[in-house]
Protein backbone atom coordinates (compact mmCIF):
# COMPACT_ATOMS: atom_id res chain seq x y z
CA UNK A 1 0.00 0.00 0.00
CA UNK A 2 2.55 2.45 1.09
CA UNK A 3 4.88 1.85 -1.96
CA UNK A 4 1.72 1.69 -4.64
CA UNK A 5 3.11 -2.12 -5.81
CA UNK A 6 3.36 -5.72 -4.44
CA UNK A 7 5.87 -6.50 -2.49
CA UNK A 8 7.94 -9.78 -2.36
CA UNK A 9 7.61 -11.85 0.43
CA UNK A 10 11.26 -12.87 1.78
CA UNK A 11 11.61 -16.24 3.53
CA UNK A 12 14.13 -17.53 6.12
CA UNK A 13 17.40 -19.32 4.97
CA UNK A 14 17.68 -21.21 7.87
CA UNK A 15 16.05 -21.86 11.32
CA UNK A 16 17.02 -20.67 14.45
CA UNK A 17 15.19 -22.25 17.39
CA UNK A 18 15.91 -19.37 20.18
CA UNK A 19 13.51 -17.17 17.57
CA UNK A 20 11.24 -19.84 16.88
CA UNK A 21 11.89 -19.44 12.93
CA UNK A 22 12.11 -22.43 11.07
CA UNK A 23 13.50 -21.91 6.94
CA UNK A 24 11.30 -20.78 4.85
CA UNK A 25 9.10 -18.93 7.15
CA UNK A 26 8.12 -15.58 5.94
CA UNK A 27 10.27 -12.81 7.43
CA UNK A 28 9.55 -9.76 5.48
CA UNK A 29 8.96 -8.10 2.54
CA UNK A 30 10.43 -6.00 0.14
CA UNK A 31 9.76 -3.46 -3.09
CA UNK A 32 12.55 -2.08 -5.69
CA UNK A 33 10.61 1.18 -7.12
CA UNK A 34 12.21 2.56 -10.19
CA UNK A 35 11.08 5.74 -12.46
CA UNK A 36 7.73 7.60 -12.13
CA UNK A 37 7.02 5.49 -9.25
CA UNK A 38 9.90 6.18 -7.42
CA UNK A 39 10.14 9.39 -7.71
CA UNK A 40 6.35 10.21 -6.41
CA UNK A 41 7.15 7.70 -3.48
CA UNK A 42 10.21 10.15 -2.46
CA UNK A 43 8.05 12.86 -2.93
CA UNK A 44 5.61 11.62 -0.23
CA UNK A 45 8.29 10.26 1.79
CA UNK A 46 10.55 13.93 2.17
CA UNK A 47 6.87 16.26 2.16
CA UNK A 48 4.78 14.64 3.69
CA UNK A 49 5.73 11.33 5.98
CA UNK A 50 9.50 12.67 7.36
CA UNK A 51 7.52 15.94 9.14
CA UNK A 52 4.89 13.77 10.57
CA UNK A 53 7.75 11.29 12.73
CA UNK A 54 7.94 13.03 16.55
CA UNK A 55 10.68 15.23 16.98
CA UNK A 56 12.10 15.41 13.47
CA UNK A 57 14.77 17.69 13.39
CA UNK A 58 16.20 16.39 9.55
CA UNK A 59 18.07 13.47 8.03
CA UNK A 60 21.42 12.37 9.73
CA UNK A 61 23.57 13.22 6.74
CA UNK A 62 26.71 10.19 7.82
CA UNK A 63 23.88 7.11 6.95
CA UNK A 64 25.64 7.45 3.35
CA UNK A 65 27.69 4.01 2.82
CA UNK A 66 30.75 5.64 0.88
CA UNK A 67 29.54 5.33 -2.57
CA UNK A 68 26.25 8.31 -3.09
CA UNK A 69 23.92 5.71 -1.50
CA UNK A 70 21.80 6.58 1.30
CA UNK A 71 19.59 4.19 4.24
CA UNK A 72 17.20 5.41 5.98
CA UNK A 73 15.62 3.33 8.98
CA UNK A 74 12.11 4.39 10.08
CA UNK A 75 10.31 2.97 13.43
CA UNK A 76 6.59 3.04 12.59
CA UNK A 77 4.80 2.61 9.22
CA UNK A 78 2.38 4.85 10.18
CA UNK A 79 3.33 8.15 8.78
CA UNK A 80 2.47 7.31 5.68
CA UNK A 81 -1.30 8.69 5.53
CA UNK A 82 -2.32 5.57 2.90
CA UNK A 83 -1.90 3.12 6.02
CA UNK A 84 -5.25 3.46 8.61
CA UNK A 85 -4.14 3.44 12.14
CA UNK A 86 -7.30 1.39 13.03
CA UNK A 87 -6.37 -1.41 10.86
CA UNK A 88 -2.60 -1.65 11.76
CA UNK A 89 -2.65 -4.84 13.73
CA UNK A 90 1.09 -3.85 15.17
CA UNK A 91 3.78 -1.40 14.69
CA UNK A 92 6.49 -2.06 12.60
CA UNK A 93 9.28 -0.48 11.25
CA UNK A 94 11.08 -0.28 7.49
CA UNK A 95 14.50 0.03 6.05
CA UNK A 96 14.50 2.10 2.95
CA UNK A 97 17.79 2.19 0.70
CA UNK A 98 18.32 5.00 -1.83
CA UNK A 99 20.63 3.66 -4.09
CA UNK A 100 22.08 6.47 -6.47
CA UNK A 101 24.26 6.92 -9.45
CA UNK A 102 26.41 9.68 -7.70
CA UNK A 103 30.01 7.92 -7.40
CA UNK A 104 30.54 9.76 -3.84
CA UNK A 105 28.71 10.59 -0.93
CA UNK A 106 29.30 14.76 -1.50
CA UNK A 107 27.68 14.33 -4.80
CA UNK A 108 24.98 11.99 -3.39
CA UNK A 109 24.12 14.19 -0.64
CA UNK A 110 23.53 17.32 -3.28
CA UNK A 111 21.29 15.12 -5.87
CA UNK A 112 19.21 13.70 -2.45
CA UNK A 113 18.71 17.53 -1.34
CA UNK A 114 18.40 18.75 -4.61
CA UNK A 115 15.25 15.92 -4.81
CA UNK A 116 14.08 17.45 -1.14
CA UNK A 117 15.07 15.26 1.27
CA UNK A 118 15.51 17.15 4.72
CA UNK A 119 18.91 16.61 5.74
CA UNK A 120 20.16 17.88 9.67
CA UNK A 121 22.31 20.71 8.60
CA UNK A 122 24.09 20.55 12.04
CA UNK A 123 25.42 17.34 11.80
CA UNK A 124 27.35 17.11 8.99
CA UNK A 125 31.07 18.44 10.02
CA UNK A 126 30.91 15.47 12.28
Amino acid sequence: MISGQRAQVRRATKSIASFKLREGMPVGARVTLRGARMYEFLDRLASIALPRIRDFRGLDPRSFDGRGNYSIGIREQIIFPEVDYDRVPAIRGLDIAITTSAETDEQGHALLAALGLPFAASRRDS
